[in-house]
């Protein structure tokens, strides 16, 4: 599979259904895919709440499930494998994927807050050869989507002072 044949917007789409799922069920709307020669081999979002375990990233999701399906073959596969995610890569996630080589990094909207490309820090300078990351791929439905767990109240946040005014301004909004 060649990269300059790759449509990333057909799969984002795909990624983009997996950050909704991740909206529903209260995480930070974040879906990945990881593809090997055209086909779909993990599919993940963000369970950082539902395990409460900060690791619990989609990307990392994802990498789970590679090794599971690919054992000992499964660093081969990294080396053919496409990523495309809804939000750029953390720094944690950005440094991962870049060790296991994986050959390109596809993502929708910027990570303001722990942004591993380039907009807080850049991990590919600690590397000789690292794979592209290409941003803004359907960036505005990625971004809708954070704006839209933003917007809300997240419930497995601690109450706060703040967290109080906010859902107080929600009920007030809501009637």
């Amino acid at each position: 599979m060649s990269t300059s044949t790759f449509n990333p917007e057909l799969w984002m789409i795909q990624a983009l259904e997996l950050a909704q799922t991740s909206l529903e069920k209260s995480e930070v709307p974040v879906g990945c895919l990881f593809i090997y020669n055209d086909v779909v081999i993990a599919r993940g979002h963000n369970t950082v709440n539902k395990f409460k375990n900060a690791t619990r990233h989609a990307e990392l999701n994802c990498i789970d499930q590679v090794v599971e399906q690919f054992s000992k073959d499964a660093t081969n596969v990294f080396h053919d494998t496409i990523v495309v995610v809804t939000v750029e890569p953390c720094i944690m996630c950005a440094d991962i994927l870049l060790s296991l080589n994986v050959k390109c990094v596809y993502y929708g909207c910027a990570n303001d807050r722990f942004g591993g490309s380039s907009t807080v820090y850049d991990v590919k300078q600690h590397y000789l050869n690292p794979c592209n990351i290409v941003g803004g791929v359907c960036e505005e439905k990625a971004l809708d989507k954070l704006r839209n767990f933003y917007k809300g109240v997240n419930v497995n946040s601690p109450m706060t002072s703040l967290k109080r005014k906010k859902i107080a301004k929600l009920q007030a909004e809501n009637g």
